[in-house]
């Protein structure tokens, strides 16, 4: 009834318009229903659509104008064609062009248009109609059964208990609708056993288990969706009936993982201490996470030691001498490194490896306050008499071979020598200074930090004091003019020796050796300097029994927990958790290991509780990925490179991170980009090509845009680095205020740098940014024209000063004295009419200045403005504006886009044409024309 009421429609539309047919033929577009919804059903090929498919024409009933040649579909990978059924009625039919699967896409959405057939027989002319959204939706079919998740689960219970819950088993189902894709029940196959399971999988025994009886059952189970489809394959669940109660934990895991960013996790939700009823007085547990494997010990901040200074507060001055290798400093390139460790930078010495500090880096102030600390790993020495392992040894380069002052391990002992130089008091005085601790040779790393304050010496290790417990005295060396040469992991002999050499080497690792002088560090410092960043952590103190006692080492890595109730005590180990405060955590395994001891009443131990060994896995975190955009080509006039700021390459510059992430929903893991911001630790602006010259150039940042930020920055005729651990924000601001200056600018075309930035020490690095800058010599020639027989449309008034100054001179030189008063009031006026046009010349250079200092100004309207007089060409770079009269042309294939209606598209012409007389109004914004005297 409803194709009729329409063919009776377009019965009276036609015989209403059959005078107008001898016009234009196919004059009207087709017209469909602005929207579709459909249902088919999976592995079918008929779609219902509400509602139905039919196009009308008001050509009708003009043939090929007034008929429907075709319904064309736009979507990507829509498997469904659209076919006309009658090209008079324009009825047509939605089908699926191949077997569509509920599994694969629930649904879909796309777009269609009718054709009509043209104005001819040749097809020609064939107009389409507006766009229509068809939106299909996918009825599943119970086409799949259930599947056990494993294919045998086992359990144990202990005999003479009723459970609950033995265990559980879980089915899944493949089908996408939640009728058929549900688990709604599970059933016992196997007859006549002791078990019973529920709708959600849980086993639980009926009657109490005796071991002597039977030790072990075996039971089929099946699984029914909710369309009462069941399994094709039983599962087997095999169920040990263990003979008596073995005190210790139940309900942990082995393997606990913890996702980046998820602050603390608990690491045994479920954990409760099996006693086996007997009566306890008190129990103490021990947990215990071994992070020895990880980077420095722990997971710390991976970056540069330089960087971490300023970001824990320290003083500056330090000196590196064990920095990455690199142009500047290559007295590092020889030594072997350990670069498995998550971006620390970690030397290993063999005893076959030193190196010599060149003497410009190595400090020649120090007084009698300064810094020396290193990270480092060392082992027992092999042999009875283990010889002296030098860390750090500055001495004679030749000649002699005296020691000025060294740190080296003897004997699992740690020594920092000091010969101060001779002085006016020829005395002894403190020079040897011994520690003995066990930390020195467990083959741990640990944080060591002297201080000297001379003549006291303290040594911190991992944030504790230590006092020497051994100083010994000798007498101060004498003055001679005899170079000094510094070394890391040996120390140079210069004499006695037919060949100058190392000798004294050390057998260990080290990271981040450092030399502050004129100050010593603070104990907040050091122990910033050294703070691991993951640990164990108890979550919701309060919900404590008050009778529990717990306590960390300094590293939160172990805990303590003392109670005498068992309850409390569980309560207390469901709490600990683990938590890892980096936005990059180190991946990988962090092995947990419990242990503890029960007390009963009148006894020492009554239980012994077996040891728990488990391991907590970090996953892999979303890596970001740090992006610079911006403007690649930078064109300035030779004039902006002379001036005294030059000009700020990198003005436009942007700096963003991203990382995908994905999220598990429906079982389906979806992919997403995901903005996120973190810090930075180094930008480098590198000079591609030719270095700069100083003698004419010069690429630089000035110290006052660095202030209230935690960044430094060090330039070269090859670029400059900006380090320091901060937000890109702050970065950004840095870089956009570097500055390039050439005062010779004549023999320059352009000159072309790279900028990189870096996260943690180099883990992720930015893409490589390209910017060339470009110098315009010579402006483009200006086309004259004739104004007076041009309308200024664009012009701005300019008065002309100079002429005003020869005029003055030419009056008073031949004025009598008769006319002075006339002269004086002319030059009155003319005064105030030169007057007000410098003040508009001048708020004009203020506006085009304001533009130069934000560099977006456009490269077409920088001219010279140091002279007074101007001449512009108005009409440059701008269309004759006769052609905004002008009809756009209307294209007839594709003018709307996706999504467009009728409606929007008969109105994109004079969308189009608005915007461009507002592109036309922005540019002669740019240009800054005075339109006050505009005549139209």
């Amino acid at each position: 009834m409803q194709i009729s009421g329409l063919s009776l429609w377009l019965f009276c539309l036609i015989l209403g318009q059959s005078r107008t047919l001898g016009g234009k033929v196919n004059k009207h577009k087709p017209w469909i229903e602005t929207s579709y919804h459909g249902v088919i059903t999976e592995n079918m090929d008929t779609v219902l659509l509400d509602p139905p498919l039919v196009a009308l024409d008001k050509d009708a009933p003009v043939p090929y104008a007034g008929e429907i040649c075709a319904f064309k579909i736009h979507g990507q990978d829509a498997p469904f064609e659209a076919v006309v059924l009658n090209s008079t009625s324009g009825e047509g039919v939605l089908r699926a062009s191949s077997p569509v699967d509920c599994e694969s896409q629930k649904e879909y959405t796309f777009i269609i248009q009718a054709y009509d057939c043209g104005a001819g027989p040749s097809g020609a002319d064939w107009k389409k109609s507006h766009k229509a959204v068809v939106h299909i939706q996918i009825d599943d079919v119970n086409e799949f059964s259930p599947v056990f998740r494993e294919s045998l689960y086992k359990a144990s219970v202990t005999e003479g208990k009723i459970y609950d819950s033995i265990m559980q088993v879980e089915a899944w189902d493949q089908d996408c609708s939640p009728q058929y894709s549900q688990i709604c029940n599970y059933e016992i196959v196997t007859a006549g056993t002791p078990f019973a399971i529920d709708r959600n999988g849980n086993i639980r025994n009926t009657e109490r288990l005796s071991y002597d009886k039977q030790q072990s059952y075996k039971i089929m189970v099946t699984a029914f969706d909710c369309g009462q489809k069941r399994a094709k394959e039983d599962v087997a669940v095999h169920i040990d009936v263990k003979p008596v109660c073995k005190p210790g934990w139940q309900g942990w895991s082995k393997r606990v993982d913890y996702e980046p960013g998820t602050g603390s996790k608990q690491l045994f939700p479920k954990m409760h201490l099996e006693t086996c009823g007997g009566p306890l007085s008190g129990m103490r547990a021990m947990v215990e996470l071994q992070t020895n494997h990880i980077g420095k010990g722990c997971d710390r901040e991976t970056y540069s030691e330089k960087s971490l200074q300023k970001l824990c507060g320290a003083a500056s001055g330090s000196t590196d001498l064990l920095p990455a290798p690199s142009l500047s400093t290559n007295w590092t390139v020889t030594l072997l490194t350990d670069s498995g460790r998550d971006s620390d930078l970690i030397y290993r010495f063999d005893g076959r490896q030193a190196a010599n500090v060149p003497d410009h880096v190595v400090p020649q102030n120090l007084t009698d306050q300064f810094t020396i600390a290193t990270w480092m790993k060392h082992g027992p020495s092999p042999g009875l008499r283990a010889e002296k392992e030098t860390l750090l040894c500055n001495s004679d380069k030749t000649e002699m071979n005296r020691h000025h002052y060294s740190l080296y391990v003897h004997n699992c002992r740690l020594v920092f020598l000091l010969r101060r130089d001779f002085t006016l008091v020829d005395t002894f005085r403190p020079a040897e200074f011994h520690w003995k601790l066990e930390q020195i040779c467990d083959k741990e790393w640990h944080y060591y930090v002297i201080n000297v304050e001379f003549p006291a010496v303290t040594l911190f290790v991992d944030g504790v004091t230590y006092e020497p417990y051994l100083v010994t005295d000798d007498w101060p060396i004498h003055a001679a003019k005899i170079d000094t040469q510094l070394t890391v992991g040996a120390c140079w002999q210069g004499s006695e020796v037919a060949t100058p050499r190392f000798t004294q080497y050390f057998h260990g690792s080290l990271s981040g050796l450092t030399i502050r002088p004129g100050r010593i560090e603070t104990q907040k410092v050091i122990s910033c300097l050294q703070a691991c960043k993951e640990g164990l952590d108890i979550n919701s103190l309060e919900s404590l029994a008050k009778d529990i006692k717990f306590h960390f080492n300094p590293a939160q890595s172990v805990l303590v927990v003392e109670g005498e109730d068992v309850d409390s005590i569980n309560t207390a180990m469901t709490k600990v958790s683990y938590i890892n405060s980096r936005q990059f955590p180190t991946p990988g395994l962090r092995r947990l290991h419990i242990t503890t001891t029960v007390q009963c009443f009148g006894e020492d131990t009554c239980l012994s509780i077996p040891d728990v060994k488990a391991v907590v896995m970090v996953l892999p975190p979303s890596e970001p990925r740090i992006t610079i955009t911006g403007s690649n080509r930078l064109v300035r006039p030779a004039a902006d490179l002379q001036g005294p700021l030059g000009v700020a390459p990198f003005k436009e510059l942007h700096i963003t991170s991203t990382v995908m992430k994905g999220d598990g929903f429906g079982g389906v893991r979806r992919q997403g980009v995901m903005e996120v911001m973190h810090n930075l630790d180094y930008c480098d602006i590198l000079v591609i090509g030719e270095e700069l010259s100083p003698e004419r150039e010069s690429l630089e940042i000035h110290h006052s845009v660095l202030l209230g930020k935690h960044l430094d920055a060090t330039n070269s005729t090859s670029g400059i680095s900006i380090y320091g651990v901060d937000s890109m924000a702050h970065y950004e601001q840095a870089l956009r205020q570097v500055r390039y200056r050439n005062w010779r600018p004549a023999t320059l075309s352009e000159r072309r740098f790279r900028l990189t930035c870096s996260e943690l020490n180099g883990r992720y690095t930015s893409n490589e940014f390209n910017l060339e800058v470009n110098v315009l010599h010579h402006s483009a020639p200006v086309e004259h024209v004739n104004h007076m027989a041009a309308q200024p449309q664009y012009m701005r008034p300019v008065h002309h000063p100079l002429m005003i100054h020869t005029l003055n001179s030419h009056m008073s030189g031949s004025a009598p004295p008769a006319a002075t008063v006339v002269i004086v009031v002319c030059i009155a006026a003319l005064v105030v009419i030169v007057v007000i046009g410098v003040y508009r010349i001048h708020a004009t250079h203020q506006e085009g200045s304001r533009e130069d200092e934000d560099e977006v100004r456009e490269p077409e309207v920088e001219w010279d403005n140091s002279a007074l007089t101007i001449t512009i060409n108005p009409m440059e770079n701008i269309k004759d504006p006769q052609a905004l009269d002008q009809p756009v042309k209307e294209e007839n294939h594709e003018e709307e886009e996706q999504g467009m209606t009728s409606a929007e598209s008969d109105n994109s012409d004079e969308e189009e044409e608005e915007r461009k007389v507002v592109k036309m109004r922005k540019q002669k914004g740019k240009l800054e024309w005075d339109s006050s005297s505009t005549t139209y």
